[in-house]
């Protein structure tokens, strides 16, 4: 494998410490991959991420989370470095909790999304992220977690200013039926992904994944692809696996992933990140 990381086939396998040279990079996604299904971070997954520190390499979350959501895993991990947030649309200083990078969807291409999704799927409802600036929604929208300080307004108000991410919600259809719907509907004017079995999409500006916010934070530090082991677990991380030298899925990811990655270990609520990184940082 490029980035010299042993592969492991079945779940939980540690393998063994290769000879080779650490990977640089360790880009891990958070929700069912590191984070436990509880929402907590176990005490050895913590010890594995400052193994990884300690060894010099570099640590970076790619996550689907706001900006706003990012605290509790700092107080969980203690790591402050930069985070890749919303898909790969901010980049998120951890430790001064400010947005050094964005890439947003502008309201034009979201409009036509909206008008495109409407006329083939009347039901759906929509929300808007803004990272820092906060979460609005239609009145219809329905939450997964409680959000009092959601603004409510018409979806033609919600896209009049430019986003991080457009959120789409349908009450009955699967996440994977209704993505292959909304390609159908807007091809590749936006950038569509998930990462929920419910029905909820997570629409991006073209071009805009995972793998493009952490090519780029990479190639900053002079660190190529062949020289990063990823982690994930739902398919808006599959960008970001398929781009890294050695892709990692846990044992409870979607099947695309299972069937994409190049190593499956332990699921999340078995510190499957951290039987990794002990191997590769732990010798």
């Amino acid at each position: 494998m490029p980035c010299d990381c042993a592969p492991g086939g079945a779940a939980g396998d540690t393998g063994t410490v290769s000879s080779s040279p650490y990977p640089r990079l360790v880009a891990t996604d958070l929700d069912g991959t590191l984070v436990r299904s509880d929402g907590t971070v176990s005490d050895r997954t913590r010890a594995a991420l400052a193994l990884v520190e300690d060894a010099g390499a570099v640590l970076v979350f790619v996550t689907g989370r706001p900006p706003r959501w990012m605290t509790p895993i700092v107080a969980a991990t203690g790591h402050r470095g930069l985070a890749i947030c919303a898909n790969g649309a901010l980049l998120y200083d951890l430790h001064t909790e400010r947005v050094v990078e964005e890439h947003l969807l502008e309201p034009a291409a979201a409009a036509e999304v909206v008008a495109a999704l409407r006329a083939l799927i009347p039901d759906v409802t929509f929300a808007v992220e803004r990272g820092m600036a906060g979460f609005s929604r239609e009145a219809a929208y329905q939450t997964r977690w409680p959000q009092p300080d959601a603004g409510i307004a018409e979806v033609g108000e919600l896209v009049a200013a430019p986003m991080v991410k457009m959120l789409v919600r349908h009450a009955e259809m699967g996440a994977d039926d209704l993505l292959a719907l909304a390609r159908a509907a807007v091809g590749e004017s936006v950038t569509l992904t998930h990462s929920s079995t419910e029905g909820l999409l997570e629409i991006s500006a073209a071009g805009v994944s995972k793998a493009t916010g952490l090519a780029g934070f990479a190639a900053g530090r002079g660190i190529t692809a062949a020289e990063v082991v990823a982690f994930g677990d739902m398919p808006n991380d599959l960008p970001m696996l398929s781009w890294a030298g050695h892709s990692v899925g846990v044992a409870n990811a979607h099947a695309e992933v299972l069937a994409d990655v190049d190593e499956v270990t332990a699921a999340n609520d078995a510190d499957g990140v951290a039987l990794v990184l002990e191997r590769l940082y732990g010798g």
